[in-house]
């Protein structure tokens, strides 16, 4: 990497500190890198079927954690890893709605700041592309940018605001601070992120190191994809979700990241029964489309990493891979789980070249076709916009409880691999360290010896909430009290390998979760994660004490960090 004179003498300027120009050569790139609602075993290195090559590589040649957190959800995921801090101190303890109090204004608040924020005041460059959602996204061209990424310390961006959208006409396309359209004909979400990435890595100068954000949202619904990219997949999941399931399990213990002596909870009755689902093909044919996005990325992935090759940077470029959430139990708007009825509309003319697609559920495609919510449709292609069922959620997640939403295992693990060859002597070991989101913040502080302010621009910022992950890279222990979790009422705090976790939903009936109370002990579960990983045997009332400690630590956690007091229940837009 390239340092010049000016350089060395503008980063002075900027940080106020005195820097020789082999402290400044030394500090890494940053590449941090997040796919969006994607279970803990659906990439290769961590039990997948599901062909990742470039992600095994890394992984290989680095480091995978195996209890890494994130915050159950995108907004909040986002907002976390962004700026260090658990969700609600940002504003983000829900979604990008307004619900009155300072935890859940969802816009991202003065009060924090972002890793690009950091470590522009060291010299980084810093770009981004994909999915930003963490600010409201712009529903009319009356919109505000007062939160998009340029104002957050990105240099250049280009993706989208909203969090979800077609793959072949992305709702709130952006690029700076423009909403824009698709480019060409054959525009495909995702690898367009990829090839935006690669431009900010083909040309950076090199006489700075760069911070790049790539925010994939694949594979989020809906589940769409090139038929030649689905075509690998054909038949590949014929035999159900039951089997896949146990397919992931032995790929988990063939790895060595699952203990044989951990017990394995049954499929979540979510999850439904294979042999009884009507569509069989067709829901297969959703999870080939699933997969395939999966690796459409991978291959993205594999270009930044040759691009960063070619500038001769690979050696001291630190990379971070990470998803946002469990695996994704949703039902569409307008699926057919539903029961509702839905009549595909007629054709309409084409939208013009300066029309914007902003809703998260358009009834057309850029050309005027119709796009089709419901079965039968093909899966996959521009003019269907339909997810996949719990069962193969279920099986993502692998051998986990819950989903996306939830704070149990299923809806908070997510794989971390962490490659950086000039940082790190061991590869390919596994690290069982409890980590989280919060620790990207203070890892990125660390390895390049940024400050990390206590007032930026006039507004004072909260201190970071995580650890750096440094001492993890030579397989050293994180000095933590406790994690702490909550979203939509399901809340959860781990101390050591005990986890205490409550469901915000008893059937279907919500729990009394919205105010500063203790939960009685009837609606806690305990569980000894060093022994129990998957959660599943209930400890609770054979160590109630534990319980009341521990439900107490979590609810003074909750009181200090804004998430209490929540917003009424009735105006969540769920």
């Amino acid at each position: 990497m390239k340092v010049h004179l000016f350089s060395l003498l503008t980063l002075c300027l900027v940080s106020g500190a005195s820097l020789t120009a082999v402290e400044v050569a030394d500090r890494p790139n940053i590449i941090l890198i997040m796919s969006d609602d994607i279970g803990w075993t659906d990439i290769g290195c961590y039990g997948s079927e599901i062909r990742t090559p470039n992600l095994d590589r890394l992984a290989e040649n680095g480091l995978r954690y195996t209890q890494f957190y994130n915050s159950a959800r995108c907004c909040p995921t986002r907002a976390s890893l962004l700026t260090g801090l658990h969700p609600h101190q940002t504003g983000i303890g829900h979604m990008t709605g307004d619900r009155g109090n300072y935890g859940y204004s969802g816009d991202l608040n003065q009060n924090c700041v972002t890793i690009a924020e950091v470590l522009k005041t060291i010299g980084y460059s810093t770009y981004m592309s994909g999915k930003w959602h963490v600010t409201p996204h712009p529903r009319d061209l009356n919109y505000s940018d007062h939160n998009w990424p340029l104002q957050r310390g990105f240099d250049r961006f280009w993706g989208t605001i909203l969090g979800a959208g077609s793959f072949y006409d992305p709702s709130t396309l952006a690029e700076g601070n423009n909403l824009i359209v698709p480019e060409s004909e054959d525009f495909y979400y995702t690898r367009e992120i990829s090839k935006k990435a690669v431009q900010y890595v083909d040309e950076h100068d090199g006489e700075t190191p760069f911070f790049l954000y790539v925010a994939y949202t694949a594979p989020h619904w809906p589940m769409q994809a090139p038929e030649q990219d689905i075509e690998p997949y054909y038949g590949m999941y014929d035999e159900g979700w039951e089997v896949l399931r146990e397919r992931r399990i032995e790929g988990l213990k063939r790895l060595g990241i699952w203990k044989d002596e951990w017990p394995i909870p049954p499929p979540d009755h979510k999850a439904g029964d294979w042999d009884s689902t009507e569509y069989q093909d067709l829901h297969a044919r959703t999870m080939e489309v699933y997969a395939a996005m999966v690796t459409i990325m991978d291959e993205g992935i594999g270009q930044i990493v040759d691009a960063v090759k070619r500038k001769g940077d690979l050696e001291n470029t630190l990379i971070f891979y990470l998803q946002d959430n469990g695996a994704c139990a949703e039902q569409l708007r307008l699926s057919w789980r539903e029961g509702k009825q839905y009549t595909t509309p007629p054709a309409r003319e084409p939208l013009g070249p300066n029309e914007y697609t902003l809703d998260l559920f358009p009834t057309h495609h850029r050309d005027g076709q119709p796009i089709r919510y419901t079965f039968p449709a093909k899966v996959g292609d521009p003019y269907s916009y339909l997810g996949y069922l719990p069962g193969w959620a279920n099986a993502g997640n692998a051998p986990f409880r819950m989903y996306k939403h939830w704070v149990h295992e299923g809806g908070i693990t997510s794989p971390l691999i962490v490659h950086w060859p000039a940082g790190i002597e061991m590869r390919g070991e596994f690290r069982e360290q409890p980590t989280q989101l919060m620790d990207i913040m203070a890892t990125c502080v660390e390895v390049t010896g940024a400050e990390y302010p206590t007032e930026y621009k006039g507004h004072t910022i909260h201190p970071l909430a995580g650890l750096s992950l440094k001492p993890t890279f030579e397989d050293a222990e994180l000095e933590r009290s406790a994690l702490y979790w909550e979203h939509e009422g399901n809340r959860a705090i781990r101390v050591g390998d005990w986890k205490l976790v409550s469901n915000a939903l008893v059937g279907d009936a919500p729990q009394v979760h919205d105010n500063d109370e203790i939960l009685p002990l009837e609606h806690w579960e305990l569980f000894n994660l060093g022994e129990d990983r998957a959660e599943s045997n209930n400890l609770a009332m054979e160590y109630p004490e534990r319980v009341t400690l521990m439900s107490n630590l979590w609810l003074e956690w909750a009181r200090t960090h804004h998430v209490l007091p929540k917003p009424p229940r009735k105006i969540y837009n769920r």
